[in-house]
């Protein structure tokens, strides 16, 4: 009996030793595949930052994904670029005016993987646009966005005078929203002003004490009935979405006539994109309007109140064990949008998470607009013009460019 009940420990041995290789290649499988903290991809193609978008965002055979690729030096790249003499610009984004002196920042170009970057064609874009609307709702990275594209679209028009303001409003002007006509063209480039996108208020009536305002989920912003018929449709949020500028402010969520004491910041983010998406589903022509709703645009401090700096970056991050955790919002964003690419809407993720982690260089950092005090934090949040953010609106053109995007 002995040689038997050897027999079976050796058995059983062997078994206990096997499971615990292949828990072993399991783990490390696992392990390399969603936190190898190095490479840009995965073992799967799962992307960074996030190890769930390009699941849910999968590209099409023969079409190119732009967010994957890396920063070239090309000194071409600055020389094609507008200036900081664009009319359309923000104090705040005039970098070099602001006492910014190094240049370098100006000469990376993005080079996806497995493609090339159509060249932005800003008469093209204009041609394409003709009696047309283009659309950015958003918060200050959303403008940060819709000026730049102001001005790389201005390269397409000889005389600068014929872009103007509609309601002659100052460029200056922060609150509500802006309407620039190209008058050549007949085409209009607008943005609304709208960081959470849905309403934000008074609270109910019998609120309970200490909140002082009510952000509700379940209702678009009242711009949302001036962004139904346009051609284009780029949205942004998530800068607003933290515990700093909801919970701690006295924010908290509204949904019906109630205010929910009890609802966290993503919980609440997750439910209002699901009302965006209910508003873009009825409102929305699917024929005609081409959405695209832009990742979050990442920052390179921990928060604005406690500041941080990024003024001693002078080119792209190399060692991308310094780079930044993809945040929630980007996966409910991704979501959302895949919800309505099967409703066989024009959706489209304009995902410039990955390209803009590198730039810590790209920020304003202490070159902020003159009237800003001394003791101010520095912006490692917005972009310095022209930058990074013409990046995202040559991804925004190569998207289009690959629909087939046409106003005639």
């Amino acid at each position: 009996q002995k040689p038997h009940f050897l027999f079976s420990q050796i058995l059983i041995a062997k078994r206990e030793l096997t499971c615990a290789f292949i828990s072993f290649l399991f783990l490390l499988f696992f392990t390399v595949t969603f936190f190898n903290p190095v490479r840009p991809h995965s073992l799967l193609g799962i992307g960074f930052l996030s190890k769930v978008l390009p699941r849910s965002q999968k590209i099409q055979p023969g079409a190119c994904d732009y967010s994957s690729g890396r920063w070239v030096w090309d000194p071409s790249y600055a020389e094609r670029s507008y200036t900081e003499d664009c009319p359309f610009l923000d104090p705040g984004f005039r970098c070099r005016r602001n006492g910014r002196r190094d240049v370098a920042y100006r000469n990376w170009r993005w080079q996806p993987d497995s493609c090339d970057l159509s060249r932005f064609n800003a008469r093209d874009f204009l041609e394409r646009s003709r009696n047309g609307r283009i659309v950015f709702a958003g918060d200050s990275l959303g403008r940060n966005q819709w000026e730049s594209l102001l001005c790389m679209l201005g390269q397409g028009v000889s005389n600068l005078s014929k872009i103007y303001e509609e309601y002659s409003n100052p460029i200056s002007k922060h609150k509500g929203f802006l309407s620039m006509r190209f008058e050549d063209y007949n085409v209009t480039v607008q943005y609304y002003r709208a960081p959470f996108l849905v309403a934000t208020g008074r609270p109910p009536p019998n609120s309970p004490e200490g909140v002082r305002g009510a952000i509700q989920l379940d209702k678009l912003h009242w711009f949302a009935k001036k962004w139904a018929g346009a051609d284009v449709l780029v949205f942004n949020a998530g800068h607003w979405w933290n515990y700093d500028k909801t919970l701690n402010m006295g924010l908290y969520f509204q949904e019906g006539e109630a205010v929910n004491m009890s609802m966290d910041v993503m919980e609440a983010f997750k439910k209002s994109l699901q009302s965006w998406k209910s508003w873009a589903m009825e409102s929305l022509d699917p024929a005609r309007t081409f959405v695209f709703f832009r990742t979050y645009a990442p920052v390179h401090y921990s928060t604005w109140s406690n500041g941080g700096s990024c003024n001693t970056s002078t080119a792209p991050e190399t060692d991308q064990t310094k780079m930044e955790p993809e945040p929630m919002n980007n996966l409910f964003i991704s979501q959302v949008v895949k919800q309505m690419e099967t409703a066989d809407r024009k959706a489209q993720l304009l995902n410039i998470s990955y390209l803009s982690e590198f730039r810590k260089d790209g920020h304003p950092s202490s070159h902020r607009e003159p009237s800003t005090p001394p003791q101010a934090p520095q912006d490692c949040s917005h972009w310095c013009l022209p930058g990074v953010p013409d990046t995202w609106n040559e991804l925004l053109y190569a998207h289009l460019l690959s629909k087939g995007y046409s106003t005639r």
